[in-house]
């Protein structure tokens, strides 16, 4: 390991996933203020919603590390989970750093980047679970966890300046069914080492008591499958092969075969075969084996528990599903949470189902079919005594849970806690910890496959265009700038009472458009850019008279 010297100083530095839940991407950098070495932990995407109409993935920014990129040693991966490695695929052409990862993870990775022509680019080295990563003054040993996906790993960053526990993601499962439970004795002896800070998830803090076992989530679905007698879903996170694997020997122990419906179902199932799990279950039917059996003996195992609009399970309750169709005497299970932003889209999918006469089962009237990933409280304790963490650095949560788990880890007698938002640079060591610094930390909008600003003009016009509507205006002028034709004026999204009143109202715009046009004189009325200006500015007063918007007004000027 390198010698400290005294300009050193330790730092982490969240440019995701910090006062927000996913979308994670930490940094950690060692050395001199003006010459730090950096490794990147984790690159993680979120989910676009109703605020970012035609955006479905959200990236963070990396601008502050791009322009260090020489610097960065590698990026490693805690495990697969698209917020935590989602953006790798879209971001390391920015990056170009190697990635390391254990098995399961760089199967997935290789996918997506195999996707973006990137396979042959990226450098990707698979760490054994347990493994050892060198990179630069950074020692990196692999802690197994438990968590809602094969292979989540903690990190023990060892520098000259101590030891950080990197947790990621987890819960302390004693029977996660998949992989092997938390290695609570490496943590134990980490905190008999001395660990100087503790970055950890804060997900569950405001839940008391422990998160549950996978297990008990098998020993509920096996006899409740047993009751259904029609055909039958279930939704839940692809990434979960533990429940996966449930669902499916739940359906095997009750005579009925899988089928796989979604692409994120049959890419985690060969990921976990790949691997090693899922090794002696039956093999999956397709959609055409499916519809030659009764419908006692299938079990759709689906994506889109969160009510994705293109997932699997909209498609069956939209009934556009090309070989799944479920209506009256049938059954969806959902083993899944709802997550935070999502209760409307869920909300229409199962209405949606139930008008097709779909009986639903969900976790809030069948309790057990679903336990969280993250750790509660009575976990949060438990790790906090084993590793004894001199200071406290909470992320994986919005603003209410960092300072939640704070305020907790003061109860637990942590000697210190700070609770960075992203772009907080945290002086880890030497000293007490502090914000030393804030550096950009913004968002990147995957727009239909070009990742564009935050604040693009093309969703700022999206957005005005959807909450205040659009007017268009065409008009033809002759050589001398005179009226040939029009103006004639189009509405879109704007209300009307009926087509007699929207009549009106555009001819309301239209002599608003012509009034304006001919206040131009000389040379105004010669420059397209002018006419146009004059005529939009016209038609937007109008409209705020008339609707109290001020909608996205578009002038074409044609001459003849």
């Amino acid at each position: 390991m390198a010698r400290k010297t005294p300009d050193d100083e330790l730092v982490f530095l969240p440019l995701g996933g910090s006062n927000e839940i996913g979308m994670n991407f930490n940094l950690y950098g060692y050395g001199p203020p003006h010459d730090r070495q950096w490794i990147v932990v984790d690159l993680g995407v979120t989910f676009g919603d109703q605020t970012t109409p035609g955006v479905e993935v959200i990236l963070p920014d990396p601008q502050f590390i791009e322009q260090h990129a020489h610097r960065i040693l590698g990026i490693v991966l805690t495990h697969a989970h698209e917020d935590h490695s989602g953006a790798v695929a879209h971001l390391w052409p920015r990056l170009k750093a190697p990635v390391y990862a254990t098995p399961f993870t760089a199967f997935i990775l290789r996918e997506k980047l195999r996707e973006a022509d990137l396979l042959d680019q990226v450098s990707i080295t698979e760490v054994p679970l347990g493994g050892t990563i060198e990179l630069g003054p950074f020692s990196l040993d692999l802690i197994t966890l438990t968590h809602s996906i094969p292979e989540p790993n903690g990190l023990a960053i060892r520098t000259p300046l101590g030891v950080i526990l990197h947790t990621g993601d987890w819960k302390i499962d004693p029977d996660p069914l998949l992989g092997g439970p938390t290695d609570s004795d490496f943590i134990r002896k980490l905190g008999d080492e001395g660990v100087l800070a503790m970055v950890c998830d804060s997900t569950n803090v405001f839940v008391d008591g422990h998160a549950g076992s996978e297990l008990e989530v098998r020993d509920k679905l096996i006899p409740l499958i047993g009751t259904l007698k029609g055909g039958v879903a279930v939704a839940c996170f692809a990434s979960n092969v533990a429940r996966m694997d449930s669902v499916i020997r739940a359906a095997e122990a009750n005579g009925r075969r899988v089928c796989l419906v979604g692409r994120s179902m049959h890419r985690m199932a060969a990921a976990a075969k790949s691997v090693g799990l899922m090794q002696d279950i039956k093999p999956f039917i397709d959609d055409n084996e499916a519809k030659r059996l009764p419908p006692k003996g299938v079990l759709y195992l689906c994506t889109g528990s969160q009510g994705e609009p293109r997932a699997a399970l909209s498609r069956i309750a939209e009934g556009t599903h090309p070989h799944v169709k479920l209506g009256a005497g049938d059954v969806c299970v959902f083993s899944s949470r709802v997550i935070p932003g999502n209760e409307i889209p869920i909300r229409n999918l199962q209405n949606k189902l139930t008008e097709r006469g779909v009986r639903l089962y969900t976790e809030r009237d069948h309790p057990g079919i679903h336990v969280s990933g993250h750790p509660c409280r009575d976990e949060l304790a438990e790790m906090y005594a084993w590793a004894r963490p001199t200071i406290a650095v909470p992320t994986h949560g919005e603003r209410r849970h960092l300072m939640e788990h704070a305020a907790f880890a003061a109860d637990l007698q942590v000697p210190q806690q700070v609770t960075p938002r992203n772009g907080d640079m945290v002086r880890l060591a030497p000293g007490r910890a502090e914000i030393i610094d804030e550096v950009p930390a913004g968002r990147l909008y995957v727009d239909a496959g070009v990742v564009v600003p935050e604040n693009g003009d093309a969703l700022r016009e999206r957005r005005h265009a959807a909450f205040n509507g659009v007017v268009a205006v065409s008009v033809v002028l002759d050589e001398r700038g005179r009226i040939a034709s029009g103006p004639q004026v189009r509405a879109l999204g704007l209300p009307t009472e009926d087509e007699e009143h929207l009549d009106e109202v555009l001819n309301d715009l239209a002599d608003e458009a012509e009034a304006a046009l001919k206040r131009l004189k000389g040379d105004d009325l010669e420059l397209d850019d002018n006419v146009e200006k004059a005529i939009s500015r016209a038609v937007k007063k109008a409209s705020q008279r008339i609707w109290g918007r001020r909608p996205v007004v578009e002038t074409t000027v044609l001459r003849i």
